[in-house]
């Protein structure tokens, strides 16, 4: 037996000879045994009895060279068939996964090959990771084209995934491709249905019931409850109840009574609402904590207060109340229906059930007791909440500080504003706004200004009010620069005036005698389309009257009357005057007329 590599066969084949040599033949038996090399050659090892001057050594490789015998050429090894179980194998590693689908793309060729379930799952898996939408739109051609198709499962993730990633009309490719199949198809349906729900696009979602009904596809109880969810969205009652009648008894769940009770409570009919949701308890279905708070929701809002009491209660006792939405719902009903003491009663509640108080609700009570009890019954209000613990927000504190200044109770407005701040709520448009009035009407100008410059480290822009405040108080004080100052720098931030606005600042050129830009900011406020108010009205008529501008003082005193505005005896006497002193008879005998003050016509 002789052994050689390839190599050195190669190295120490002697000459051929010439082919007239004669040689006794000789009948062998040959074996070969191939053992594999780095690289593609192999080690051939043959065995062989037969004359001394002849040998036979080969190079190995797929294909034996041209000019061998036949008789000597090894049989070819047909390639091994890729498995699922090696797909499936490679997909197991994440460092192979991206392998696992080029050997199924390979697999794939093979003329018998059809994947399974679980190898078109691991795919889809890793297709979706690594967003490879190319190569999903391809299996999805795979999937008709070999007749195999994965699991329900499988289906409703893949088309859940590419309406997730926005690939609506791969989807809508896969759930043509779906819908034929009664096994797997209303999963993808409700996959697509919940998709469109989640990106707030309740139109497709509708879209996809329809087809899916056109497509013959039985609609499982998450297509139903999808459909549902879609019309309440949109606000379409009836059509959510047509659903409901249309399902039967056998698809009713807690979640569809939900969705039915909410939809006829948005709609104004919350007594009906409260007929379902009874429906639903004698039937043995529990109702859970989203029925309440709708059904609670419904009734505060129509300000049916015992029903939502007794519901409260009722949900309260079954621990079935956990939305602070639901409470700050009570506080609106209770502050409209006056009943103000039960406002604190909530927060009560609220407190003992562990729910945290919100800003908003804080807010809602201060200023539901300053709307319908007054300034001193929204402090007591606060002094109340904090005495239970409740820790108020930058609304809150805005609330707050808005209804301390306004009982001129100015250190304590101040002291809470400094509070606010220390606790990091210093980007508060509306406290700033308050404080600077506040300090504009002690007239505190450094304050104020010191504190607009805060406002504008801190990146808060002011608005209107701030500068409205500004401009009263530097007005007041005839400080016409600093008045146009702030009118330039409202411009230049695009800030809009509005009629207070142009009230304290055509008020601050009058003070001054500035007529002439008090007429020409007349104008250019009403070419705003604004109506012209009684404050407005009142310093234009002293300004036309004090300027001898009778023509626009007739003007101004007719839009007065056509619009219902009073005047008070002050301007009512300045205007008899200067249409006297004009000798306007006909003018006067009319204003007489229009405005009747005894003691001016004597």
């Amino acid at each position: 037996m002789a052994v050689f590599s390839s190599e050195r066969l190669l190295a120490y084949s002697p000459p051929r000879k010439s082919p007239s040599r004669t040689h006794w033949p000789v009948a062998v038996p040959l074996r070969f045994i191939s053992l594999p090399l780095h690289g593609r050659r192999r080690l051939v090892v043959i065995s062989a009895y037969r004359s001394p001057s002849s040998s036979l050594l080969e190079e190995s490789s797929d294909e034996v060279a041209a000019g061998e015998p036949q008789a000597f050429r090894p049989k070819p090894q047909k390639p091994a068939a890729i498995s699922d179980g090696f797909i499936k194998g490679l997909a197991k590693s994440p460092e192979m996964e991206a392998l696992a689908y080029d050997y199924y793309r390979k697999a794939r060729a093979q003329p018998e090959y059809q994947p399974d379930r679980q190898t078109l799952r691991v795919l889809i898996r890793y297709l979706l990771k690594c967003r490879q939408w190319d190569s999903i739109s391809a299996l999805s051609e795979d999937f008709r084209a070999l007749g195999v198709f994965p699991d329900a499962a499988a289906c409703a993730t893949l088309v859940g995934g590419c309406i997730g990633a926005r690939k609506f009309k791969l989807a809508e490719a896969l759930l043509r491709a779906f819908q034929d199949k009664p096994t797997v198809a209303a999963a993808a349906f409700g996959a697509a249905m919940r998709g469109y729900n989640k990106l707030h696009m309740y139109s497709s979602t509708l879209g996809v019931h329809e087809q899916m009904r056109a497509a013959g596809v039985p609609p499982d109880p998450g297509c139903w409850c999808s459909a549902m969810d879609a019309h309440r969205k949109l606000g379409n009652t009836d059509q959510v109840f047509a659903l409901f009648l249309e399902m039967g008894p056998s698809y009713h769940s807690a979640r569809i009574y939900s969705i039915l009770c909410d939809s006829l409570g948005r709609s104004g009919r919350a007594f009906e609402s409260l007929r379902y949701f009874r429906e639903m308890i004698q039937r043995g279905i529990s109702p859970d904590s989203s029925s309440y708070a709708s059904l609670i929701s419904s009734f505060a809002g129509i300000r049916e207060a015992e029903i939502a009491e007794d519901l409260f209660q009722e949900a309260r006792q079954k621990q079935l109340i956990n939305d602070p939405a639901v409470f700050l719902k009570l506080v609106l009903m209770y502050v409209e229906t006056g009943a103000l003491d039960k406002t604190l009663e909530v927060v009560r509640a609220m407190k003992e059930l562990k729910i945290g108080v919100s800003d908003c609700v804080f807010c809602a009570v201060i200023n539901g007791h300053a709307r319908k009890g007054g300034l001193r019954a929204a402090v007591r209000a606060y002094e109340e909440l904090i005495s239970l613990g409740c820790e108020p927000g930058q609304v809150s504190y805005a609330s707050a500080i808005n209804v301390y200044s306004r009982l001129g109770l100015l250190a304590m407005a101040e002291a809470l504003f400094q509070e606010m701040l220390d606790k990091g709520f210093d980007r508060c448009v509306v406290a700033y706004a308050t404080m600077v009035s506040v300090y504009g009407r002690s007239g505190r100008v450094r304050e104020a200004t010191r504190l607009l410059a805060r406002m504008k480290e801190k990146g808060c822009e002011p608005n209107v009010w701030v500068y409205n405040s500004l401009i009263d108080m530097h007005g007041r004080a005839t400080n016409l620069r600093q008045v146009e100052k702030l009118w330039k720098e409202m411009r230049r931030r695009r800030v809009a005036p509005d009629k207070v606005s142009y009230t304290s600042i055509i008020g601050a050129y009058s003070k001054a005698k500035e007529f002439k830009e008090c007429v020409r900011l007349y104008e250019e406020f009403r070419m705003t389309g604004e109506k012209v108010d009684r404050a407005i009205a009142g310093i234009m008529v002293g300004v036309f009257s004090r300027s001898g501008r009778i023509d626009e003082l007739v003007k101004l005193l007719q839009d007065v009357k056509a619009e219902g505005l009073p005047l008070d005896e002050r301007l009512y006497a300045s205007a008899m005057n200067a249409l006297r002193d004009a000798g306007l008879q006909t003018q006067v005998r009319w204003l007489q007329e229009s405005f009747p003050f005894p003691a001016a016509k004597s």
